[in-house]
């Protein structure tokens, strides 16, 4: 059917319309909101790489997580700065780590918000890498007990679904059976199945003071001109355990959320990354973007393929939809 017999603008006539025919709708139930905690009282601190974002102390923490939560907002994630880094990272399984007494009060103050934790050593070692350093290397098996432990402590303290960031091989099997051994079959496990070695973390590693002191992270995250082996590492996460599978970054790897959604039926995740939140904020601060291409970025991260998407822009946008 051609022009003068078929006019697509007939339906675009007015915003009624529009909604109506609209294919991908953006919800407050899509967002995940992270966060980041440390220790101290009375703390808001200013993260000056992403406007808008702090690091909290528990108690400011439970103040706007109330707020999240009132705007509708269903999950958030939660990173942790520890007051002390060790080659090992012992902050981050700690029984009083700052994740594990987070977690807690949160559970206590605002308990039907679900509380994902990160599962990952990158912000509790000295050395800033995601696993146990072995000969200057990160030692991928000798970091596998860690990852289990770390969860299972995460877990005890109340967390509702674990998410394994470090891209350590076998990572979400060590989760899953450290999980179920300690008779937590019924928790989740969000997998960071195709995390790229992306230069889009940056303000991230600002925020969470995470940054590696030697060499980058390209051994273990995925090398950002490969599609195909995306699509063989969520396979091997679901094959292990993982019930919800996630590519990061999300804006430039929009092809990959989309072949990986059509090679999968299960849940997906999306990470819109600090950099890219950071980089449209400059613009919208600068006058040289709207506001409105925030959502039409994250529509453009649900129309690929996403299910979830965490972002630094939920707390923002759920007030948007909400009206």
């Amino acid at each position: 059917m051609r022009f003068p017999d078929y006019r697509p603008r007939r339906l675009r006539y007015n915003e009624s319309l529009r909604t109506l025919i609209r294919e991908t709708q953006l919800s407050i139930s899509d967002l995940i909101q992270p966060l980041f905690v440390r220790p101290g009282r009375g703390i808001r601190e200013p993260i000056l790489s992403m406007p808008g974002n702090y690091r909290f102390s528990v108690d400011e923490l439970i103040k706007e997580i109330k707020e999240i939560k009132d705007r509708g907002i269903l999950a958030i994630i939660l990173f942790g700065i520890p007051e002390k880094k060790d080659r090992l990272g012992t902050d981050a399984y700690a029984k009083d780590g700052i994740i594990q007494r987070a977690v807690r009060e949160i559970k206590e103050k605002v308990p039907d918000i679900i509380v994902i934790t990160d599962v990952c050593l990158c912000e509790y070692t000295d050395h800033g890498h995601c696993g146990i350093i072995k000969g200057g290397e990160v030692d991928n098996d000798a970091t596998l007990p860690i990852l289990g432990e770390i969860a299972v402590s995460q877990v005890q303290a109340g967390a509702d679904i674990v998410a394994p960031s470090g891209m350590m091989d076998g990572g979400v099997m060590a989760i899953r059976k450290a999980l179920d051994a300690a008779g937590f079959i019924h928790i989740p496990i969000m997998a960071y199945s195709a995390k790229y070695a992306s230069a889009f973390y940056g303000p991230f590693r600002d925020a969470a003071e995470s940054a590696p002191m030697f060499g980058d992270r390209r051994g273990y995250q995925m090398d950002p001109a490969n599609a195909e082996e995306a699509i063989r590492e969520v396979e091997l996460d679901l094959a292990e355990g993982a019930d919800i599978v996630m590519v990061k970054p999300a804006l430039p790897y929009l092809d990959v959320i989309y072949r990986v959604k059509k090679a999968i039926n299960r849940p997906l995740a999306a990470y819109n990354v600090s950099g890219e939140f950071s980089m449209i904020k400059a613009a919208i601060e600068r006058g040289w973007l709207d506001e409105k291409v925030i959502l039409e970025v994250l529509t453009a991260i649900k129309r690929a393929g996403a299910d979830l998407i965490l972002t630094y822009f939920a707390k923002e946008v759920a007030a948007w939809l909400n009206r």
